[in-house]
């Protein structure tokens, strides 16, 4: 989940599920009219870089297929709470919006959003008439946006997690970096690397948000054996591996992490290794194209997340297409996304010129052949690989750890209520970050604040 804000916090779905509000009939249903002519799009987007970059080249879809398109970008937080109430509602304002893999299958499951199932097996349907390839899209990617065997979203870009870290500082330290680190490791050598008012031995997400410290820190709960429910939907967060984890957690970012960690999100720990006050930074696999242009670019190296005892502990996100259950503009809006999210469209950005353009900014980690393009590995040779990697390793069920609730989701878990139990546990855990309350404290007090958040799915 990087956060440019890409972090998070909405309580727009659990606010509408709150005073009970569920999927009006769709208005139309769907097929609404053909893709040109004068036909409009109203999308509304999150104001990320890869949003604002796509907004420049809208012209160029325009005039191919006559659609003309209205854009509305929000910052995270207010788009959240603006598509909360306009699928919830059936509304009509808006025909499509960027919408994660957290929202999708919740969405789906209300009937808030249109099956796409068709239209991906159908040329004519595209915008360039030519086979969208469904089977190019990433396969974690393609799984976390289908509900019951129909495809719901498609992605725009997409991320996972994994360690950076200074090629340069480890060699200089007499250091070596193995390909999967276990987390043991990963702070024995930030002790080593920590430098105090110099450079930190790691940066790690410290600042309130369920998008935020709750993201990295769920998936060291998961390779640490922890879990946030047991199967019947009784809380775990002061016992067991989750207070192992989160024990692990503050203590390694208090000792060796950044100056501020309780107020440190992607944005502060992206800053931090880009100006070289870090060693290592476990994070999105997003970031690693934002160092580019840093100064220690070349110095930069990319390794598996973190483990314990669980294999495999990156996350898994995106940033998709979903359309409103009550457009009438269907048809329109998936030759829209069959070229935002077409597999010609990294070279509609990679060929641009001026910021937020070029090949090191292509929306990546949606599509398998943008790791095969000789384009995009000429900027991203030394994080494609490991990037790819990540992804493909990533679970979206979670079925891969001893021990999860029946829900979807890796870093986060995949029921409405979270956007409101997360966010607040997360201010618990901040809030031991910042030492101004213990661990134990801060659990206890989210074991009670989580085993609320889901009691209507206790039996």
């Amino acid at each position: 989940m990087r956060v440019v804000s890409r972090a998070a916090i909405g309580v727009a779905v659990v606010s509408l599920v709150g005073t009970g509000l569920s999927a009006c009939s769709a208005s139309s249903g769907g097929g609404g009219g053909g893709g040109g002519g004068n036909k409009s799009l109203n999308v509304l987007l999150v104001n990320n870089p890869q949003m604002v970059a796509l907004q420049k080249v809208i012209p160029q879809f325009e005039k191919t297929t006559g659609i003309k398109v209205k854009l509305t970008l929000k910052p995270e937080n207010d788009l959240r709470a603006t598509a909360g109430t306009e699928f919830s509602q059936q509304a009509g304002q808006y025909d499509l919006a960027t919408l994660s893999n957290f929202e999708i299958p919740i969405y789906a499951k209300k009937g808030w959003v249109a099956d796409l199932t068709k239209y991906t097996t159908d040329p004519k349907a595209s915008f360039d008439g030519k086979d969208f390839d469904q089977g190019d899209i990433l396969k974690p990617m393609a799984k976390s946006l289908t509900v019951d065997g129909k495809i719901y979203g498609e992605p725009f870009y997409g991320e996972s997690s994994f360690t950076m870290y200074r090629k340069d500082l480890f060699k200089a330290a007499g250091l070596t970096m193995p390909e999967n680190p276990t987390w043991q490791q990963i702070a024995g050598f930030a002790q080593k690397l920590n430098k105090p008012g110099k450079v930190a031995g790691i940066c790690l997400r410290g600042a309130v948000g369920w998008g935020q410290v709750m993201a990295p820190l769920t998936t060291v709960v998961n390779t640490f054996g922890g879990t946030w429910f047991d199967k019947n939907w009784d809380a775990k967060l002061n016992t067991g591996g989750f207070k192992k984890a989160t024990e692990f957690y503050v203590n390694l970012v208090q000792k060796y992490g950044e100056k501020g960690a309780a107020q440190s999100g992607f944005t502060e720990c992206d800053n931090a290794m880009i100006q070289g006050q870090a060693a290592m930074w476990y994070d999105a696999t997003s970031a690693a194209g934002t160092f580019s242009t840093s100064k220690y670019a070349n110095d930069m190296g990319y390794v598996a997340a973190p483990v314990d005892q669980v294999k495999n502990a990156g996350w898994l996100y995106t940033w998709a297409w979903g359309v409103e259950k009550a457009s009438k503009n269907q048809d329109a809006a998936w030759k829209f996304i069959s070229w935002a999210s077409g597999k010609g469209f990294p070279a509609v950005i990679g060929a641009g010129s001026g910021a937020g353009m070029g090949w090191a900014n292509v929306p990546a980690g949606a599509r398998a052949s943008l790791y095969d393009n000789p384009e995009y590995l000429k900027v991203a040779s030394n994080f494609a690989k490991p990037t790819l990697a990540a992804i493909n390793a990533a679970v979206p069920d979670g079925s891969n750890r001893p021990t999860h609730p029946p829900v979807p989701g890796i870093q986060f878990v995949g029921v409405a209520q979270f956007t409101d139990f997360g966010q607040t546990v997360s201010q618990q855990i901040s809030n031991a970050i910042a030492g101004s309350t213990t661990v134990q404290a801060a659990l206890d007090a989210s074991q009670k604040i989580a085993q609320n958040g889901v009691k209507e799915y206790k039996k």
